[in-house]
């Protein structure tokens, strides 16, 4: 059995084993990670031969930790990573290389039709009839999108909303409100097989699934990191946040909004943004949280949105793609049975 898991913003764990009697045998790792001393591997292989083939991520870490030797040095990954992998080859997990990629970039359209397309492309993918996708939205009206479990009296401000032409609408992910105001944001879905997340766990996922583009974002000059559990940052600031949704079909929706530009004042007038939230984040202004693209790079969005996209066909070797009418269509029904909808908008009031 043969596993690989590239920490974010590290290094490549790759572990080849066999399972005999219900336990882990022949067990090698290698990677392109730094460890001394050197036969500290060795110390990390026998820790794992023997293992159970259930051993969780928590168990093999532990053990790892405890067989290295008094000063041990890992960088660029930790018995955490060693743990995942070997979870990730017990499974038979997918890499981002097994798959024929696409990228989407097509024309705007509404909010509505956003949400909905993240459905069926999601589900489409999951059961095989679409190739993995990275797909840029665009838009052709300012929305407030709020999370699948958010209490719509308490995130939006209906009459701020109106006042500023922004739509309300809900989609089916959890986490926070969007507010996409035109040519403030830029927005990316991903729908991959539920294989290329197998043998993570819900929380490691989002990292695996966003370094892409942190080192996208790197090679704009920005030090982006990821911060737990679903935030994109730099020194200057919160760039933006991801949301996750899983269908029963096999298929993983993971999308994420990046900040352009921000109106600090439009947005406090807008959403309902409460001080519990705020005072565990060190400030008094939710605008401060966020430092936009704009002022870290000073290039216009579209330089940015192309950026991406070709940092994401160097890395999966996608090739341009674009949604079908049939996939359209699907969309068109699921927005007049669901997203446009007041029991969908209100489902939790």
């Amino acid at each position: 059995m043969h596993g690989e898991y590239k920490v974010p913003g590290g290094k490549l764990v790759v572990v080849d084993l066999e399972v005999a009697d219900g336990r882990i045998d022949g067990f090698h790792l290698a990677g392109d990670f730094f460890l001394e001393p050197d036969d500290a591997l060795l110390d990390i292989n026998a820790a794992v031969n023997g293992l159970p083939e259930t051993a969780d991520v928590p168990t093999i870490a532990a053990a790892v930790r405890s067989a290295l030797p008094d000063g041990a040095q890992l960088l660029g990954f930790t018995p955490e990573a060693v743990g995942t992998a070997v979870r990730r080859a017990l499974v038979t997990a997918s890499a981002w290389s097994d798959f024929e990629w696409e990228v989407v970039d097509d024309p705007a359209v509404s909010p509505r039709m956003n949400l909905a397309l993240d459905e069926v492309l999601t589900g489409r993918v999951g059961a095989g009839l679409r190739k993995p996708t990275l797909r840029i939205w665009e838009w052709d009206e300012s929305a407030v999108v709020i999370g699948s479990f958010q209490s719509y009296r308490n995130e939006v401000d209906p009459d701020g909303a109106a006042r500023h032409g922004f739509e309300v609408v809900r989609r089916i992910s959890g986490g926070g409100a969007m507010l996409m105001g035109a040519g403030q944001i830029i927005t990316y879905s991903l729908y991959v097989p539920a294989s290329l997340v197998a043998g993570l766990t819900f929380a490691d996922s989002y990292a695996f699934l966003d370094d892409w583009v942190l080192q996208a974002l790197r090679s704009l000059g920005i030090d982006a990191t990821y911060q737990p559990l679903n935030d994109i940052a730099s020194p200057s600031g919160k760039i933006g946040g991801a949301a996750q949704k899983r269908l029963a079909g096999g298929g993983v929706l993971h999308h994420a909004t990046l900040s352009y530009d921000i109106d600090g004042e439009v947005m406090t007038q807008v959403l309902r943004i409460g001080r519990e939230k705020l005072s565990d984040k060190g400030t008094a202004s939710a605008a401060k949280r966020v430092d936009p693209l704009r002022s870290q790079t000073g290039m216009p969005r579209r330089e940015i949105i192309d950026r991406l996209i070709q940092s994401f066909q160097e890395f999966t070797g996608a090739a341009k793609g674009t949604i079908q009418p049939d996939e359209y269509a699907e969309a068109e029904a699921l927005v007049e049975s669901k997203f446009a909808t007041d029991a969908w908008l209100h489902r939790v009031p």
